[in-house]
């Protein structure tokens, strides 16, 4: 597929997530597509109408009545994650809005996030215009309140 939207002058990215794969005598790190049958792909309007002539194109992934719209900084999100952690895995999710945070420490630093769920270890930040959440442990003391969902401010919450 890559090879023909490269020809199609096409520019695209697919995320490979690095899994590790047990076999019966030794295990190894493979690549795998993160987004199953999911190409990501920046074209013109124009483009789109070339794009599903070229075989393997079913069709664009439609967020709210429209074809999604990835922004720039979210596929760089995605680069980032993928390149510093292995065996990413994805949750299919309802966007809510929550906290919006900042981490402040470790290979994430300075990203921003809402949060959609809080353990002791993990946080899982939404990336609302794919709707999906990639979940990455991160040690909540590594994290820090930019703006509280229900008004009141980060030094009066009692959630972190």
């Amino acid at each position: 597929m890559a090879e023909l939207l490269s020809r199609a002058q096409i520019t695209h990215y697919c995320p490979l997530n690095k899994v590790i794969r047990q076999w019966s005598d030794r295990k190894k790190i493979v690549e795998e597509p993160l987004f199953t049958s999911y190409v990501f792909v920046k074209v013109s309007l124009k483009q789109r109408a070339e794009l599903r002539k070229i075989d393997g194109i079913v069709n664009f992934v439609y967020w709210l009545g429209k074809p999604a719209v990835i922004r720039d900084f979210e596929i760089d999100v995605i680069k980032s994650f993928l390149s510093d952690h292995i065996n990413v895995r994805l949750e299919k999710a309802q966007v809510n809005v929550r906290d919006l945070v900042r981490v402040i420490n470790g290979p994430l630093m300075e990203m921003e996030g809402e949060v959609v769920a809080v353990n002791s270890k993990t946080v899982k930040v939404a990336l609302p215009s794919l709707g999906f959440i990639l979940a990455a442990e991160i040690q909540r003391e590594n994290v820090e309140i930019v703006k509280v969902r229900n008004n009141q401010s980060a030094k009066e919450s009692s959630n972190w």
